[in-house]
C-alpha cells in the first residue's frame, strides 16, 4: 500500500529537513485521509483508489502551474513543479504516446470499430487497461486521431 510508504517518507523528509518533499508528502496524507473519512467509502483505500488520488493530485498541481507559468509566477510555479515531481514517484511508469498508440490500435482491430460514433466503446476499453499509466486527455486525443 502507497500509504505506508507514504508515512516511512515523511519521516525520512522530516530527518532530512527535506521541505519540497515533506509538502509534497503531506499533501498525499491528506487526500488519502480525507477519501477514507468521506462518506460512503470503505474504511480501507485500495491500491487503485490510491492512484486516482495520486493522479488526480498531480493533474491539479499541473493546471495551477500553468497558471503560475503564464501570469509570470515563477515562485508559485516552482513550488507546484516539486509537489509534481514528489506525487509523480508513488505512481506507476507512464506509457509513452508510441506504446499508448499501439495498445489503442489493437484495441480498434479487435472490437472493429471504424468511426468516431464508436469512441466512447474504445475509451472505456482504453482507460480501463491503461489505467494509472497514461493520461486520460492523451488516450483521448490519440483515439479520435486513430478513428478520425
Amino acid at each position: 500500500m502507497i500509504s505506508a510508504t507514504i508515512d516511512q517518507e515523511i519521516k525520512q523528509a522530516m530527518l532530512a529537513k527535506d521541505q519540497a518533499k515533506l509538502r509534497g508528502l503531506r499533501a498525499i496524507k491528506a487526500a488519502f485521509l480525507l477519501a477514507k473519512t468521506e462518506k460512503g467509502h470503505a474504511e480501507e483505500l485500495t491500491e487503485d483508489g490510491e492512484i486516482k488520488i495520486l493522479q488526480r493530485l498531480v493533474k491539479q498541481r499541473k493546471e495551477s502551474a500553468t497558471i503560475y507559468k503564464e501570469q509570470g509566477r515563477e515562485d508559485l510555479f516552482t513550488v507546484e513543479q516539486e509537489e509534481i515531481d514528489v506525487i509523480s514517484q508513488f505512481l506507476p511508469q507512464q506509457l509513452d504516446r508510441a506504446d499508448i498508440e499501439k495498445v489503442i490500435a489493437r484495441i480498434i482491430s479487435e472490437t472493429g470499430a471504424t468511426s468516431v460514433k464508436e469512441m466512447g466503446k474504445i475509451m472505456g476499453l482504453a482507460n480501463k487497461e491503461l489505467a494509472g499509466k497514461a493520461d486520460g486527455k492523451l488516450i483521448g486525443e490519440i483515439v479520435k486521431t486513430q478513428l478520425g
